[in-house]
């Protein structure tokens, strides 16, 4: 028996690196606010600052994972995400790198009110895409 069964519990590289770093920036943090030490605290302010952007860069790499479940052969958390250089749908990190992909289905929007072929509101579609 699996330890976690089908759930995707999202280990990733950069889950596991940002978390460490900022775990440990947490740590310098509260032996600096029990010392005394103003330079600690703002020592360990910037490695937990740092753990936040190792994981967003690692995450741009790649090494993390798009929102939800992943396919069970891709769950190994050292597994790279195939499609995480080009940005995941509803991804607030790709969205703030600026990678805004184009999704299934965009292009031929119809419905109530709707001209073929728009562009939902909010998204925009990538022209080297």
């Amino acid at each position: 028996m699996r330890a976690h069964g089908d759930h995707d519990m999202g280990h990733t590289v950069a889950g596991w690196t940002g978390s460490t770093i900022a775990v440990l920036g947490f740590a310098v943090a509260g032996a600096a606010l029990v010392l005394g030490s103003a330079a600690g605290l703002w020592a360990g302010g910037a490695l937990t600052a740092l753990g936040a952007v190792a994981a967003w860069l690692l995450h741009l790499a790649g090494r993390g994972k798009p929102t939800g479940p992943r396919p069970p052969h891709l769950r190994h958390w050292r597994t790279p995400d195939p499609a995480g250089r080009h940005g995941h749908p509803d991804c607030l990190g790709c969205r703030l790198a600026g990678r805004r992909p184009v999704t299934a289905g965009v292009a031929g929007v119809t419905g109530a009110g709707a001209t073929p072929g728009a562009v939902p509101a909010g998204q925009r579609v990538r022209a080297d895409a």
